[in-house]
């Protein structure tokens, strides 16, 4: 990447709306991550803003599903053919990321990763129903260990932000966890079952923002979601895809029961038993 001099024309083009490296101030949001603008960039013909970051993996992506690779790239907002991301503005230079230049080191997106990414985009709490989040933290089904928790964690960040290489955002993730766990279990009876989820959610949303922003609330109760399932990876997905009534697209059985013509799924970890007192 090179800086280059602006010319008359992109001058007066990109005026108002110079570029930055702190998250960019106002109502409009960033269209592919829906948290404040960071890094401003603008593609080259249209000049809709982006995340940096955001941009360079929606192109990565967007190249992915082609067999042959393309120097330019539609705007996922106007649908504008586009050449380069333009970034770095500083009032007289830029610099450009000319599309696809990198795209051999970048991620390969499977159908499950593409699954979760589209559940970040339907109403939230379609699992409410069928997990009562409430009981996780009343009978203290926090405390047995999720042995599928990373593998979960790793898909769905990777998904969220299209890289491969996420495991020191995953351990950090887990740090964060398992801290909040063992701070809830030496407060023992004097937290209630509310304050342990709020600072559950609390905790894991700091630990996340910085890497998901926008998405992060969305995250937290994703994982939450997971953890009070009690389901391996598999079993929950068919009960998500069941709740949204998509297709399975990774058309595994694994987990899953067939009983008179229907899909039944068996949970792995464990049953809340709804006739427990919350005591171990």
């Amino acid at each position: 990447m090179e800086g280059l001099k602006l010319t008359g024309t992109m001058m007066n083009q990109s005026k108002d709306t110079s570029c930055n490296d702190s998250p960019s101030e106002g109502p409009n949001p960033c269209p592919i991550c829906l948290g404040p603008v960071v890094k401003d960039s603008y593609l080259d013909q249209c000049f809709h803003k982006f995340c940096y970051d955001c941009i360079v993996r929606w192109t990565k992506v967007v190249a992915s599903k082609h067999c042959r690779l393309s120097s330019t790239i539609k705007c996922p907002f106007c649908k504008t053919e586009n050449f380069s991301i333009v970034h770095g503005y500083d009032g007289s230079s830029f610099q450009q990321h000319y599309i696809n230049q990198d795209f051999g080191k970048s991620f390969s997106f499977s159908k499950a990763h593409k699954y979760r990414l589209q559940c970040y985009y339907t109403e939230p709490g379609i699992l409410n129903d069928k997990f009562n989040v409430s009981r996780y933290w009343k009978f203290h089904k926090y405390r047995q260990p999720n042995q599928w928790l990373q593998a979960w964690l790793r898909r769905e960040i990777q998904a969220l932000i299209q890289e491969e290489d996420v495991d020191i955002i995953v351990h950090h993730i887990l740090g964060v966890l398992d801290s909040v766990i063992k701070r809830t279990e030496q407060k023992g009876q004097t937290i209630t079952p509310e304050r342990k989820q709020e600072e559950f959610k609390a905790s894991v949303s700091d630990a996340a923002r910085p890497f998901l922003t926008g998405r992060t609330d969305r995250f937290v109760n994703e994982v939450e979601l997971f953890l009070a399932s009690g389901l391996n990876i598999e079993a929950y997905d068919e009960v998500y895809l069941q709740q949204l009534g998509w297709t399975n697209p990774m058309a595994t059985t694994e987990g899953v029961e067939e009983q008179n013509g229907h899909t039944h799924v068996v949970p792995y970890l464990y049953l809340f038993d709804y006739d427990s007192d919350g005591t171990d």
